[in-house]
């Protein structure tokens, strides 16, 4: 199976099954030095874990991290970095009386038909416990980040019909809210709406935004590696999420180029731009401005109600889905979109060391 991986100097691979042994991720590229341990990822670890409020999974797991390789005496050394989250609360026989047919919004009907078989017990490397591999090696790519200045600040900016404005966005309740939204009144209505889907046996999705601060002007290139096609390829490749925009996203469509544009101005000598429409990128590069991209993430596609499937013989058949699943993925997903980024931003930041000649002379010229 190809596509476990994505980088080109830092390069993580993920591997594991949600109902395997273990998950975990190989990260390559990663430069000597940086201070490193398993007490600092594992807060990273702890924001998508399951079974922390009454909307997500009730499947038991401490998802410790233990670091295998790459790390002496507290940093990096540069080697490859192993990590691993051992699983110990499968139930797989939750999942046994649909081993012969396929759920509806899961990848089981693809994954058959491509390799001829699909590891029925909670999707197998389709499952979102894939994104443990991921968080663990965004958690590197953020406190690498953090070190040059690069700071992330991520949150669910829509929960099914409830959306925050950028006026009640209250930056004290990031992270303190079930919901990820940081408003204590748009929290308890996505509440609300969120325990009338489960009374009616029913799932939600919404919206993730990621703000990153401090990145240098240039991230990027201008053609094929554009820096939000990256970003874009990056977080699409999480399962739920199914369409992904930068600044205005979408709206910018709607708009003229009068509306759209963001003018230049001086602020103390220094280049900026009078306004974001953008969302921190011109012509794929970095611009200097603070980056802002949202994740659509689709509702929960295990729900307890029936659904209409057929048989790997083809027979049409009604199932009901068992076992332990979150109503909404979204206040989980927060620290996934944000690991996506963090690794993607500092894969651009090491390819765009080699980018003018005279950056080159002056790190071999010290």
């Amino acid at each position: 199976m190809a596509g476990s991986s994505i980088g080109t100097i830092f390069k993580i691979t993920t591997w594991g099954e949600s109902h395997g042994e273990a998950v975990g991720v190989v990260i390559d590229g990663c430069p000597a030095g940086l201070p490193l341990s398993e007490e600092l990822i594992q807060p990273f670890m702890d924001r998508r874990k399951p079974g922390q409020t009454d909307y997500a999974t009730k499947r038991n797991e401490a998802d410790r991290v233990k670091i295998l390789s790459g790390v002496f005496e507290g940093k990096t050394t540069g080697t490859p970095i192993s990590m691993m989250v051992e699983n110990t609360s499968q139930r797989s026989h939750d999942y046994s009386q649909i081993a012969s047919c396929y759920r509806p919004g899961h990848a089981d009907f693809t994954f058959d038909s491509k390799y001829g078989f699909r590891d029925y017990r909670g999707g197998g490397r389709s499952s979102g416990r894939e994104t443990i591999g991921r968080v663990a090696a965004g958690a590197v790519a953020i406190l690498f980040l953090n070190r040059l200045g690069i700071s992330f600040t991520t949150f669910t900016r829509a929960l099914g019909p409830v959306s925050l404005k950028d006026e009640d966005f209250t930056p004290s309740l990031l992270g303190m809210t079930p919901t990820g939204i940081p408003h204590d009144g748009l929290n308890a209505e996505a509440e609300e709406y969120l325990k009338t889907c489960m009374a009616n046996m029913d799932s939600a999705g919404g919206i993730v935004e990621c703000r990153v601060e401090g990145l240098p002007v240039g991230l990027g290139d201008p053609v094929f590696e554009k820096l939000d096609a990256n970003l874009a390829k990056a977080l699409v490749s999480m399962g739920a999420v199914k369409a992904f925009e930068v600044g205005e996203g979408i709206q910018a469509a709607g708009r003229t180029g009068s509306q759209n544009n963001d003018g230049f101005s001086l602020q103390e000598g220094k280049i900026t731009k009078r306004t974001n429409h953008s969302g921190g990128t011109l012509g794929g590069m970095s611009d200097g401005s603070p980056l802002i991209l949202r994740a659509y993430i689709k509702p929960t596609p295990s729900i307890f109600s029936p659904q209409q499937t057929v048989t790997r013989d083809k027979e049409e058949v009604t199932i009901n889905i068992k076992g332990r699943h979150d109503p909404v993925i979204v206040p989980r997903a927060i620290v996934v979109v944000e690991a996506m980024t963090a690794i993607t931003l500092m894969d651009a930041l090491l390819l765009n060391m080699t980018a003018r000649m005279d950056s080159i002379i002056d790190f071999y010229q010290k």
